[in-house]
């Protein structure tokens, strides 16, 4: 039977899940640099080298509660010191420390001159006037030389470096109150569809709630990006033309339903209109319309309608291109080989994505159960997509399967 004009296109346009991202991807540089607060940068990428203005820490501390001595003093256990004085943290000892003597030291106080090791209290009969050593201890320990975390005009952080928990502290102590950084996208979340209505209303008939703009606006916002929703459009090309206007501010622009090829499905159509579609048809189950393109500059998703496929269709694609913008280099999350602990039927000639929960302890992993892809709760019961090639259609229970991990972030 010879194909139909209509199918032919659909074909031609048909691409791989690996070809679509490249082809996303392709279109995509990392935004401006943007300066920002301290604790705004966290998650964002650094557009400048970092260096320490002075050493850190930047004088010799103790690092415990104790006594400190002169080491030659405490090489043997069982001896006795006077205790000349105490120095807390923030503050500086009065005197010196002569052989024979001893000071009372708080964790992170400046170490007084002559002394070069710190007994801990524990080690001590805690003696306010006269204190016994009941441990020797070696010369040098308990004590934080200047300097020994960074050097004063070191390249402490790199641009590049994402920015963790852990950096953000590191700049802190280098004194940086504001940085540059890679500027993260905008992203406007529009629904569109006649069935739709918003979660504080009742559905009528024929009526469902909107919860892609939610789980999608959570998505991105998931990712350190901002997300501003759009409301709902409704199933006519002026409606999606008005709503899509009111997206200007947006780098970047996320649309759900409407990318089939239903008398009422116009994303592609009005975008082909105000600016151009690349392509609309991913050979991937579930999920297997998806539109991409370009509005007056701004890229444009638009995902299918039904949930489970606009959430697996943000995780391949839109994920990856938000970070690439915010300047990130590791845009895929972790995958790992699994042992299938159920047995699984796909369809044939597509990629499919199981939702599944994933064993770390066991290396095991089993569906979520049914996996329709209208079935979001089967988003909300997973920890990974299982990543079946488009060339197997059954899997039995103890084959080895890759696994995707969706609870796990790209720079684990």
């Amino acid at each position: 039977m010879p194909t139909s004009p209509s199918a032919a296109r659909v074909a031609a346009s048909t691409l791989t899940v690996d070809e679509a991202l490249d082809r996303i991807l392709a279109r995509i540089a990392p935004l401006e640099s943007t300066e920002v607060g301290l604790l705004d940068a966290l998650g964002a990428v650094l557009t400048e080298d970092q260096a320490a203005d002075r050493d850190v820490p930047p004088f010799r501390n103790s690092a415990m509660d104790g006594y400190a001595v002169r080491g030659a003093d405490v090489k043997q256990g069982g001896v006795r010191l006077r205790v000349v004085g105490a120095v807390a943290a923030g503050s500086l000892a009065d005197r010196a420390v002569g052989a024979g003597e001893a000071m009372r030291i708080m964790t992170g106080a400046p170490m007084p001159d002559g002394a070069d090791t710190v007994v801990r209290v524990e080690d001590t009969d805690n003696g306010a006037e006269v204190v016994a050593i009941n441990t020797a201890t070696a010369q040098g320990v308990a004590v934080r030389q200047a300097g020994e975390d960074l050097r004063r005009g070191e390249v402490v952080l790199k641009r590049g470096t994402l920015l963790r928990h852990a950096e953000i502290g590191v700049l802190a102590a280098i004194g940086r109150a504001k940085v540059n950084v890679v500027r993260r996208p905008n992203v406007a979340v529009l629904s569109t569809g006649d069935e739709l209505v918003d979660i504080d209303e009742e559905p009528g008939p024929g009526r469902i709630r909107d919860a892609n703009r939610y789980s999608l606006a959570a998505a991105v916002r998931a990712t350190g990006c901002p997300a501003f929703e759009l409301g709902i459009a409704r199933d006519s090309a002026d409606d999606l033309r008005h709503a899509l206007g009111n997206a200007a501010f947006g780098d970047l622009v996320i649309t759900s339903g409407g990318v089939s090829v239903g008398d009422h499905d116009h994303v592609k159509p009005v975008v082909d209109e105000l600016g151009s579609m690349d392509f609309w048809s991913i050979a991937i189950r579930p999920g297997r319309p998806l539109a991409f393109g370009e509005i007056d500059g701004k890229l444009i998703f638009g995902l299918p309608g039904n949930p489970v496929s606009s959430l697996l269709g943000f995780e391949l694609f839109v994920r990856p291109a938000l970070l690439k913008m915010a300047g990130r280099r590791l845009l895929q999350r972790p995958r790992v080989t699994a042992t299938l602990d159920d047995t699984l039927d796909t369809p044939p000639g597509l990629r499919f994505f199981a939702r599944g929960v994933y064993d770390p302890a066991t290396g095991s992993v089993r569906t979520t159960g049914p996996q329709g892809s209208g079935i979001l709760r089967s988003m909300s019961l997973a920890n990974c997509f299982i990543d079946v090639p488009s060339t197997i259609q059954h899997l039995d229970r103890g084959a080895s399967v890759t696994v995707i991990r969706t609870d796990l972030p790209e720079d684990h």
